[in-house]
């Protein structure tokens, strides 16, 4: 068990989504952050669809209820345990009663907590994501309060844990080659053309050439960018369709919507692009105010992207196996 001591707005119970169901209307749901997610449980030795904390409002802070293995990831800020400050990326064990504690990170958006064992929340629809919009999953569909308690499951990895914690080089520092880094404090995001980008001509050239930022009406429904407004050559009438994580809609105000975790299943509005999968984590610890732009990519480009963050993610699967086996030959 693990109680809430202080949370901000909408810190929810997310795990890698419920995808299937949005030909009835349900989004997906599930982390900003998915790498994260995946990260974190692989550390404490949960499935890596374990239910995670997704927190993006601080300072956060729970107490354990039992002893158990944690790890925080996502968030470049120093998690701490009974006062004491421990590295992100990393499992530790924590003792009943202690507390830990997340303050505002330096840079990024949101952080993730996994326990081993994992949050032992029902299953919705295939997931234990948290749907603000439809009020069930999670914890009993709205953000964790304080006062609320978490059953966690039974963990059964606790004995196969260095004393000093198991660590790993996060994904910005160990793929710095494969994702760009920021160019003028503007983070590059990779995209593709999507189906009406024809239709804005020259200003759909002013949307892969001028510099964005993320208005302080983004949120996990959809990023809405502030800049020069680009508009089609003709007003046109479409018919509401499919759309899911990372599309870019254009409405009528010229200031384009991309979709994010909880996006909506069907809308009318033009889209101009799509932002390549691997790139969604990224923009997901992107802060409001913050800056971007959008690269053209390819295909290829994308499918490359894939396959370097699969070789990352197994390799710390790898990793992680191989320490506990050796620990546990040794016990």
């Amino acid at each position: 068990m693990i109680e809430i001591l202080e949370s901000g707005s909408f810190n929810t119970v997310q795990d890698l989504g419920r995808p299937g169901y949005r030909d009835i209307g349900v989004s997906a749901s599930g982390a900003m952050d998915p790498l994260a997610v995946r990260i974190g449980n692989i550390l404490v030795g949960n499935d890596e669809n374990a239910a995670a904390i997704e927190v993006q409002t601080f300072p956060f802070s729970l107490r354990f209820g039992r002893r158990v293995v944690f790890a925080v990831t996502g968030a470049d800020g120093n998690p701490h345990l009974n006062g004491l400050e421990l590295l992100s990326w990393c499992a530790y064990i924590a003792e009943p009663g202690q507390v830990l504690e997340l303050k505002q990170p330096p840079r990024l958006a949101r952080s993730y907590i996994s326990v081993g064992g994992g949050l032992d929340i029902p299953v919705v629809m295939g997931s234990r994501s948290t749907s603000l919009r439809g009020s069930f999953g999670g914890n009993a569909g709205r953000p964790l309060a304080k006062g609320d308690r978490i059953a966690v499951g039974e963990d059964t990895e606790i004995a196969m844990l260095p004393a000093s914690g198991l660590a790993v080089v996060e994904p910005a520092v160990a793929l710095r080659d494969v994702f760009p880094a920021p160019v003028d404090g503007a983070l590059p995001i990779r995209a593709l053309p999507a189906g009406e980008h024809d239709l804005f001509a020259g200003d759909g050239e002013a949307f892969w050439s001028q510099t964005w930022r993320i208005s302080s009406r983004s949120d996990r429904t959809g990023y809405r960018l502030s800049g020069e407004p680009i508009k089609p050559t003709a007003s046109i009438e479409m018919r509401s369709h499919g759309v899911v994580p990372g599309v870019i809609q254009v409405p009528p105000g010229g200031e384009p919507i991309v979709q994010m975790s909880d996006a909506n299943t069907a809308g009318g509005y033009p889209k101009i692009a799509g932002v390549i999968e691997c790139d969604l984590w990224r923009l997901g610890q992107a802060r409001i105010g913050a800056r971007l732009s959008f690269v053209r990519s390819t295909h290829a480009e994308a499918r490359a992207v894939e396959q370097a963050v699969a070789h990352y993610v197994d390799d710390v699967r790898q990793t992680s196996r191989m320490v506990k086996r050796a620990l546990k030959a040794m016990a």
